[in-house]
C-alpha cells in the first residue's frame, strides 16, 4: 500500500475511534474533572506506546534531541482533550462532534501559516461545505439560533480545544526530525502526562477513585487505549504522508460515527433536519477524496 493510501486508511480508523470518545465521554464528563480523567488516561497511553516503541524500533538518543518539541506539541494536545471533556459536560455528543469538524478549515489556515501548504479551489469548496454542515448541526438546525449566534456553552468551550488541535497537526510535520510515528507519539504523550499531572494535581488528590461509576473507568480505558495511544500513532502516521488539511478532513466522518455509537449504546438518532448537516460533512469528505 502506497504512502498516501496508508495515510487515508489510518485516518478512516482514526475517525471511528475518535467518535467513541464523544459517545462515552458525554456519559462520564460530569462524574470526574477533565484534568484528572485525562492525566490518568495519558499515563496509561504513555505506558502502552512506550512499550510498543521499545518492542519495535526502540527509542534512540537522537529522539531526545530538542525535547522542547514534545513539550510544545503536548501543550496544544492536552489543551484539546481537557476542553473537549469540559465541553461534553453540556454539549450533546453529535453537536460536539460537529464542532470537531470545524478543525479541517482551521488546520488549513495554520497549515498555510506554518508550512505554506496551499488549498486548491476544490479543497476550499469542500472545507466550506463541511463547515456549513457543522454549523447546521451545532445550532440544531435552528435558523433563528444561527442568526443570533446562540451557540451553547459546551460547544463554545470545545471550539477553543479544536483550535489547539488545528495548530497541533501542522506542528507535527514541522517539528518531526525523522522520528517514527510510535517514538514521536511516545515523546508527546510523556510530556503531556507530566503537564496534566502538574496541572490537575489537586483534582487527582480530591477525586474519589473508589466511588467512581463504572462508565468513568470504561471511558478512561477506552480513551487511553483507543482514543489516545492508537489515535496518536494514526495521526502522526497520516500527518507524515498527507497534507494537514487532508488529514483533518476525516474529522468530517466523526458525527456520522458518533450517531452509530449512540445507537449502539441505546440512544436515539438526531432529528432529520440535523442529519442534513451531517450529510453535508460527509459530502465535504467525498469532495476532498475525489480531489486527491
Amino acid at each position: 500500500m502506497t504512502g498516501p493510501r496508508a495515510g487515508h486508511l489510518a485516518m478512516l480508523l482514526f475517525s471511528m475511534l475518535v467518535a467513541g470518545s464523544f459517545a462515552l465521554g458525554s456519559l462520564a464528563a460530569n462524574e470526574i474533572s477533565p484534568s484528572a480523567l485525562n492525566a490518568v488516561r495519558f499515563w496509561i497511553a504513555t505506558a502502552i506506546i512506550g512499550a510498543a516503541a521499545l518492542a519495535t524500533s526502540g527509542v534512540s538518543r537522537a529522539a531526545w534531541v530538542a525535547p522542547w518539541r514534545y513539550v510544545v506539541l503536548a501543550v496544544f494536545f492536552t489543551t484539546y482533550f481537557v476542553l473537549m471533556f469540559e465541553g461534553l459536560k453540556t454539549a450533546p455528543p453529535v453537536s460536539a462532534a460537529a464542532v470537531f469538524t470545524l478543525t479541517p478549515i482551521l488546520t488549513a489556515g495554520f497549515g498555510w501559516l506554518l508550512l505554506r501548504q496551499v488549498l486548491t479551489p476544490c479543497m476550499a469548496l469542500a472545507l466550506l461545505i463541511g463547515a456549513s454542515g457543522a454549523i447546521w448541526v451545532i445550532f440544531r438546525a435552528d435558523v433563528a439560533a444561527i442568526l443570533q449566534f446562540a451557540v451553547g456553552r459546551g460547544e463554545f468551550i470545545y471550539f477553543w480545544g479544536c483550535m489547539a488541535h488545528a495548530i497541533y497537526t501542522p506542528l507535527v510535520r514541522k517539528l518531526n526530525r525523522g522520528e517514527t510515528a510510535v517514538v514521536f507519539s511516545f515523546g508527546v504523550l510523556l510530556a503531556g502526562s507530566v503537564i496534566l499531572t502538574v496541572w490537575g494535581w489537586r483534582d487527582l488528590q480530591t477525586t474519589d477513585w473508589q466511588g467512581l461509576p463504572g462508565i468513568v473507568w470504561v471511558t478512561i480505558l477506552y480513551t487511553a487505549i483507543f482514543a489516545s495511544a492508537a489515535t496518536f500513532v494514526l495521526l502522526q502516521f497520516a500527518t507524515l504522508r498527507l497534507p494537514s488539511s487532508k488529514v483533518m478532513a476525516y474529522t468530517y466522518l466523526v458525527p456520522t460515527w458518533v450517531i452509530v455509537w449512540e445507537l449502539a449504546l441505546g440512544g436515539t438518532p438526531p432529528p432529520g433536519l440535523v442529519l442534513a448537516g451531517v450529510m453535508l460533512t460527509v459530502t465535504a469528505l467525498v469532495l476532498l477524496l475525489r480531489e486527491e
